[in-house]
């Protein structure tokens, strides 16, 4: 895992003790003193806050229904409209620090238009010791206290990811808690909900701050998700867009943040809370990209845009679909179930930016076509090249034929001047409308700096009557060399370890399936054995068991699993290490069985297949399709080797789809 421990953002949180997968847990200090962090706090306050008048509100309803005194009505009827106006006033103030965008970017954004970042969920913590406890001993027979490291370990990871740092390591932190939700969910949460576990997740909308409680872990995942998609949107706002290398990372960014979203509507349906609904993520998966294809735009214009008639028509290209992107976005906004949940600032700012990069795009194309004063025979040739796939359908506008001459291409880039102009000034329109929006004096300021080099240059140009000539503009067809995708971070690269490890193979000893108790059963060393023979590893599966033998006087029965040898547990054994246990007990042989409920691991292709029992094998001539063991032989005390300890039996078995590399049916069989 890289190393961040020089940010001056990171504070770690716990102990410098390392954790069940041997990193450290770190989130950001909730009480550090920058700026996102005083909003992330006071954006948590504002949440417990709007809870407590939800459940006033709650209360206040329930007893004006239940009162039939016409004075008590009125009396709380007066103290819920009271209740409703604080909670109004609350989210208001909580919509307010969700349009704040300028403490997201970084100290250059003067130099660029600020992008929307994405504020996290917050949740409450969560103690997990008595419901996992209680869960280890009923479900898998096992002292819930042998596992208090574990969930502690557990409790620890979920307290930090609460506050994650801004940058890759809190990615990977969040990534981490995410995969380990996989094997929390195979360990304690069964599918059929046969068992109350009593955990409940409770996690606050990102944008209203209304609280939603859930027992599935499912909400616990899609709220990291949303969390992974929110870290990496302010992490693009953040960077510094006047470099090269932080444009890059930017798009990288804002494409991830746009891969989480799209894969959080696609993976998880019917959220409880509408920040996860399917409009409001699609909004954010299109405005995500949206971001992203204004950067790539920016990568375009980095360091000026030459005096080049192919060029200065890319550029209008690539502003146009910005600008379409956005105009797209803007839609997504408009529906009605996000409109009226998403920051009123949010679609001003949305708007506006539609606006500038359709003015920017009438500039550049006006700039191809008049250069800095006249064009020489080059330009005139380039003109002549890239105007028919500029203006595709000019023929059904009301000039007759492209622009050919230098009176009919001044005319024409006039024109584009003054649509430019216009849109400039719709857009500071729009802008100033907005409360929150004025607010952005990074914003206003470039809109009146490309407004006044776009009048600049229309004032300019002599013989304004010439721009009668020409009534409309031709529409700018959208192209960039790149286009903005979505981008699903790899999960697998951040490898984490199953935390209860202990409770044996996951794919056997999971909450989906059930056994019986583990029973300890003694029995003696025979003539010939024990009179059992076993196959596959972790865990090792009881074979067969030869009637009337020591075996089956113990109670040991066909299809056991094998979880202790004299002691000590098996469950991850390999079968070598099952048998070699078992062929150094002299006499009395000690196994920890359980017997699998309601599924049958040893003959698996039955119910597939419609097949009998295995076929069996000569030892002697073994079947094309399967292995046979080498001979289990013991020493004698007196140094010589014994014959056999019994018969060979080779049978074909294949392990269920489900089950890691089929190591439950290796076929390796032994009678002992």
């Amino acid at each position: 895992m890289r190393d961040f421990t020089g940010d001056p953002n990171f504070v770690d949180m716990n102990h410098p003790d390392e954790n069940m997968n041997g990193t450290l847990r770190k989130g950001s200090d909730p009480l550090g003193r920058t700026v996102r962090s005083k909003l992330q706090a006071q954006r948590q306050k504002l949440n417990h806050q709007i809870n407590k008048e939800m459940l006033m509100r709650d209360g206040a309803v329930n007893l004006y229904r239940a009162a039939t005194n016409r004075k008590l009505k009125e009396q709380v009827a007066l103290e819920l409209s009271f209740v409703n106006s604080n909670l109004q006033l609350l989210k208001e103030e909580l919509s307010s620090l969700n349009s704040e965008v300028e403490a997201y970017q970084t100290e250059s954004y003067l130099k660029s238009v600020p992008m929307i970042p994405l504020g996290l969920k917050e949740t409450k913590e969560l103690d997990v010791r008595i419901p996992f406890s209680d869960y280890i001993l009923d479900h898998y027979s096992e002292d819930g206290s042998t596992y208090q490291k574990e969930i502690t370990a557990f409790i620890n990871l979920r307290q930090a990811v609460r506050t994650p740092v801004r940058n890759l390591q809190g990615i990977e932190l969040l990534i981490e808690y995410y995969n380990q939700l996989y094997f929390i969910e195979n360990r304690f949460f069964p599918p059929d909900k046969s068992y109350k576990t009593g955990i409940y997740f409770q996690w606050y909308d990102a944008l209203t701050g209304v609280p939603s409680l859930q027992k599935s872990i499912a909400f616990e995942k899609g709220s990291i998700l949303f969390n992974i998609g929110a870290v990496y949107s302010q992490m693009g706002a953040k960077q510094d867009r006047s470099t090269e290398e932080g444009i890059t990372a930017a798009v990288k960014f804002f494409q991830k943040s746009a891969g989480i979203f799209h894969y959080l509507s696609e993976n998880f349906s019917h959220a409880p809370s509408n920040d996860m609904s399917a409009g409001v993520l699609t909004m954010l998966r299109v405005l995500m990209q949206g971001q992203a294809q204004e950067c790539l735009y920016e990568s375009v214009v980095l360091g000026g845009v030459d005096n080049d008639v192919e060029v200065c028509y890319t550029v209008s290209q690539e502003a146009m679909m910005v600008s379409d992107v956005y105009s797209k976005v803007h839609k997504a906004m408009m529906q009605r179930s996000v409109k009226d949940y998403i920051p009123h600032s949010w679609i001003s700012l949305i708007l506006v930016k539609s606006q500038h990069f359709h003015a920017e795009s009438q500039y550049y194309a006006a700039l191809g076509l008049l250069g800095n004063g006249s064009r020489g025979e080059d330009d005139e040739a380039a003109l002549a090249r890239v105007l028919p796939t500029v203006y595709p359908d000019a023929d059904q506008l009301d000039m007759d034929l492209l622009p050919r001459n230098t009176d009919a291409r001044k005319n024409l880039g006039k024109a584009h001047l003054n649509q430019s102009v216009t849109i400039h000034e719709e857009a500071m329109r729009i802008h100033s409308l907005s409360k929150n929006a004025r607010k952005i004096d990074t914003l206003q300021e470039i809109l009146r700096l490309s407004h006044d080099r776009t009048l600049k240059r229309y004032t300019e140009l002599e013989d304004e009557e010439d721009f009668f000539e020409m009534t409309n503009v031709p529409l700018i067809p959208t192209s960039a060399k790149t286009t903005a995708e979505t981008d699903i971070p790899d999960f697998t690269k951040v490898k984490v370890k199953d935390l209860f490890h202990g409770l044996g193979p996951l794919a056997i000893f999971n909450a989906r399936n059930n056994w019986s108790a583990p029973r300890s059963l003694t029995m003696e060393r025979g003539a010939d054995g024990f009179g059992f023979t076993v196959r596959g590893d972790s865990p090792v599966i009881i074979a067969s068991v030869d009637k009337e033998s020591s075996a089956d006087t113990s109670g040991l029965k066909e299809g056991d699993f094998i979880v202790g040898v004299n002691g000590q547990s098996v469950k991850w054994c390999r079968h070598e290490e099952v048998v070699n246990l078992i062929l150094a007990t002299e006499d009395e042989l000690t196994l920890s069985a359980v017997t699998p409920l309601g599924r049958d691991f040893l003959h698996p292709q039955d119910h597939r297949k419609g097949a009998s029992s295995p076929t069996q094998v000569h030892h002697s001539q073994p079947s094309s399709t399967t292995t046979s063991d080498s001979s289990l032989e013991r020493p004698k005390k007196d140094g010589k080797k014994s014959g056999s300890l019994g018969r060979k039996k080779v049978k074909k078995a294949k392990g269920p789809e489900d089950h890691p590399k089929g190591n439950l049916f290796e076929n390796k069989d032994g009678l002992y």
